[in-house]
């Protein structure tokens, strides 16, 4: 593991890369507040420093460290080069009318020939490709047959035909009339990992904008949740799940699972699954000690008699408490992530297989963000729900009802599916369960994406959206449960 450390800190250090990049255009956008409302500027910075994104600026700051500390011994100049590239790839069609019997006509076109996947030339004539004038019948890269369209890929025995930068392509039309051209390319850069950069640069500042955002758009809601989250991280709960799920999560890599190489797998979903267990009981343990145990203690009652409406109450504790989730989430996803790099590494040679490459540990990696996207929004719901229970039952019968829900909503459609379900009952209840709790098997992905299967975006939008949805009914029962809760 230690001989081939470049293998599996590389994909680390790309993630440390996007998110540097992210804490840079935070910077830039901070300089720019300071320079038109200095008053506004010193805000944020106090909203940040006294908030509960303190534990991921410590992280972003570790891994900016890292990002500067490892970039000697990387492939800093490729991923640049790549970077600045990412603008000019992708899919590109472009017609034109060559007129009869012309030749060398020369249509403006725009790629690099080793980023080239694939392209497609049709035509309605015969027509030859060449990439350089005078060479219609000496060196033709395609003839093209009137109404067959001529295709490569990287997997054609045929050449590619072009090399290096190409701005202009001449075509040789061999027809008594116009023909009609269609030429489509598609291009890649040569490092498709550096795409997740941007997009870990753009969730830094997104996370960072919603945080601010918040505070700024409805301050009493966020008021709350800045003090729910500060509390909940402060107590030593936090931190016990923190560091006895960091510590399991290491202790995974060196598991053996005896998978005859399938550890990498069992560590994904084992891994996945700690997150998820760990962030929910302690979303539930939360909701208990800071809703249900303050309207015991009348705690809540000295809060109320404040310029402070229920609705807010209820509203900034599960916000907070969400926030607070979503520090473990951050916190022990990107320690996954890592284990998951090294295991790679690890596994191939307990295995005694070939060395991998720095690609396959960077697709593991990655591979496994969905899961931990999906996990989020199956914490976010049974957060709403402990938070409707915690308004009126303390925490025990909180625990039972919520574990309960949690095995009913991964368990119900395989007891439909199955011949048990064939039974009239068990598949109307079955239905109305459905119905009820929510649908927690959709958001349990995890054996597809411990096997390395790719998660559409499609689906995380629907169940994000679900998400929404069921948050939303389950905090409406929130506000009418506690709204003639008697405080006093």
């Amino acid at each position: 593991m230690f001989e081939n450390v470049d293998l599996w800190l590389t994909p680390i250090w790309l993630l440390s890369v996007g998110t540097t990049l992210g804490a840079l255009v935070l910077a830039v956008l901070y300089g720019l507040l300071w320079l038109v409302n200095r008053k506004a500027a010193s805000a944020a910075v106090t909203l940040v420093s006294e908030g509960v994104l303190m534990p991921i600026v410590y992280l972003i700051g570790l891994m900016a460290v890292l990002a500067v500390l490892l970039a000697p011994r990387m492939p800093l100049e490729s991923v640049t080069d790549a970077l600045g590239r990412l603008p000019a790839v992708g899919t590109t069609e472009t017609s034109v009318t060559v007129p009869a019997r012309e030749v060398d006509y020369a249509l403006p076109v725009s790629f690099v020939s080793e980023e080239m996947l694939n392209y497609s030339l049709s035509s309605d004539q015969d027509v030859r490709v060449t990439a350089a004038e005078g060479e219609a019948y000496s060196n033709a890269i395609a003839v093209v047959q009137g109404d067959v369209p001529y295709d490569w890929n990287t997997k054609s025995k045929t050449r590619r035909g072009f090399a290096g930068p190409v701005e202009t392509i001449y075509l040789t039309n061999e027809g008594d009339a116009p023909a009609e051209v269609t030429f489509t390319y598609k291009t890649e850069v040569r490092l498709p990992q550096v795409r997740r950069v941007p997009l870990v640069a753009a969730s830094v500042v997104g996370l960072a904008l919603v945080y601010l955002g918040l505070q700024w758009l409805l301050p009493g809601i966020a008021n709350i949740a800045v003090a729910t989250s500060k509390e909940a991280i402060g107590q030593p709960m936090f931190l016990l799940f923190t560091i006895g799920g960091a510590v399991a999560l290491i202790a995974f890599i060196f598991v053996p699972y005896n998978t005859f190489g399938e550890d990498v797998k069992m560590l994904k979903d084992s891994g996945l699954s700690t997150v998820m267990v760990l962030a929910i009981l302690f979303a539930v343990w939360t909701a208990s000690v800071s809703i249900a145990d303050e309207i015991e203690g009348k705690t809540a009652l000295t809060l109320l008699s404040k310029p402070i409406s229920r609705r807010q109450f209820i509203l900034g504790k599960y916000v907070g408490i969400l926030w607070s989730v979503l520090v473990i989430f951050v916190l022990l996803g990107a320690l996954l992530m890592a284990t998951i790099s090294v295991k790679v590494v690890y596994d191939a040679r307990e295995s005694s297989n070939p060395t991998p490459d720095w690609q396959l540990c960077h697709s593991e990696m990655i591979g496994i963000v969905p899961g931990l996207v999906l996990s989020f929004f199956e914490a976010a719901v049974l957060t709403a729900i402990s938070v409707a229970i915690s308004t009126r039952l303390p925490m025990l019968p909180n625990l039972i009802i919520c574990g309960s829900i949690y095995v009913l909503g991964h368990l119900t459609p395989l007891l439909v599916q199955s011949s048990v379900g064939q039974n009239e009952f068990v598949a109307f209840f079955g239905r109305l369960v459905s119905i009820v709790l929510p649908m927690l098997d959709h958001l349990n992905i995890q054996a597809a994406i411990a096997g390395g299967q790719p998660v559409p975006f499609v689906y995380l939008a629907w169940t994000g959206l679900y998400t929404v949805i069921y948050v939303t009914v389950a905090m409406l029962l929130a506000l009418i449960l506690f709204e003639d809760r008697d405080l006093a």
